[in-house]
């Protein structure tokens, strides 16, 4: 829907881009009341989120200049340079927003960990069970207080947590 900012004179172009790099950051977005007379409010909204996903996700995949230019192939190349514009002055600025974002998911932080592995031989419903076990001791702190958490597991669910903790380890790589 970026078609759409073809509605907008070039020379105000800018202007807005910035403006909603602002509401991407966190500060004050765009107001319709401002573009009321360019712009259905339903073309606002579908311009708005088209232009914010643009942003968020040129900047958090570093999509080259080139890819950007040819996903606003379809507005002009005078709105394509002035997205670019914007999108290279204030890059940093938007990826520190997004890391900013993702910090505040949750509020709890992992202070510490310690494991010990264990192999459970049998059990009072199994005599013969030789399975290793994982016993997982976490140190979370959570709005100011540490608080222990204990977690078993077995080798399958061990092996889906290091795949986890494996891919949130490149997603953090990828917004460095």
């Amino acid at each position: 829907m970026v078609h759409l900012l073809g509605k907008l004179p070039s020379e105000e172009c800018q202007k807005l881009l910035h403006w909603v790099v602002d509401g991407v950051c966190g500060r004050e977005p765009p107001r319709m009341a401002d573009y009321g007379n360019t712009w259905t409010l339903v073309e606002w909204m579908e311009l708005l989120d088209s232009l914010s996903s643009l942003f968020r996700l040129a900047v958090g995949k570093k999509t080259p200049d080139e890819e950007v230019l040819a996903s606003l192939a379809d507005v002009g190349s005078g709105y394509g340079e002035a997205v670019l514009t914007v999108l290279r002055a204030r890059r940093e600025e938007i990826r520190q927003a997004l890391v900013e974002r993702t910090n505040n998911v949750s509020s709890s932080t992992l202070q510490d960990f310690d494991w010990q592995i264990k192999l459970a031989l049998s059990s009072d419903k199994i005599s013969f069970l030789h399975t290793p076990l994982l016993n997982l001791r976490l140190d979370v702190k959570e709005n100011g207080a540490l608080k222990p958490l204990s977690v078993e597991m077995n080798r399958e669910e061990l092996q889906t947590l290091i795949s986890s903790l494996e891919a949130a380890n490149k997603v953090v790589l990828q917004l460095k």
